[in-house]
């Protein structure tokens, strides 16, 4: 077996008619017509691994997409903790929109926006941990393999977070776009062995295209 487990993150497809709103956990749909690319990223993942999704259709759609486009892969696995941040209240609202419902409660949390939570959702800082425990989990599981995870913009800023053991405010400030690669390799050091390895980051926001 590998000392080396690499994950594969990849974002899902841009979404439909989410322009200017916070849909966060929402499930909305997105947009899987640009077969090129698809066919780049079926070219690029690894042909040997487990995949997974959120249990948003916008990951599960994405990774059907790329299965159609020429990549043969299992069933991907669902894991809901792999889902993106949950603005709960705030979900489907624009920022004008939040702010003008409660002012208050809008600059509160603008006052530490990665720490704080929106009405009834989770902080960036949730979500970090929240990644780390299914990436620690998963990856145990399937150790020495290629896990491929089809995600969310915020799980994968999140996974960078746990990887790099970056501050919320860091993780945040990570740019990835939709359909991105970013591959996260954990290694199991010799001094380290029994105590989850030791991560190296190999590429991030990788935009593979023909």
């Amino acid at each position: 077996m590998s000392d080396v487990t690499r994950w594969w993150w990849v974002r899902h497809a841009p979404v439909v008619n989410g322009e200017g709103m916070i849909y966060g956990s929402s499930d909305i749909d997105c947009d899987v017509s640009d077969t090129a690319h698809f066919k780049t990223l079926a070219q690029v993942l690894p042909k040997d691994a487990v995949w997974f999704t959120s249990h948003l259709t916008r990951t599960k759609k994405t990774a059907q997409a790329i299965a159609e486009a020429g990549l043969d892969f299992p069933e991907p696995i669902v894991e809901e903790d792999l889902g993106e941040q949950n603005f709960g209240d705030w979900q489907g609202l624009s920022w004008n929109q939040m702010m003008k419902a409660d002012p208050e409660t809008y600059n509160i949390y603008w006052s530490d926006p990665t720490r704080n939570r929106p009405p009834g959702g989770e902080s960036f800082a949730d979500q970090i941990a929240r990644t780390g425990v299914v990436i620690d989990r998963l990856g145990e599981q399937h150790k020495g393999r290629n896990i491929v995870a089809v995600a969310h913009g915020g799980t994968i800023r999140a996974a960078m977070a746990v990887a790099l053991k970056l501050e919320p405010e860091q993780g945040m400030a990570i740019r990835v776009d939709t359909l991105s690669v970013s591959i996260f390799e954990n290694v199991e050091d010799g001094l380290l062995r029994g105590k989850g390895g030791v991560w190296r980051v190999v590429g991030v926001n990788r935009v593979v295209q023909e």
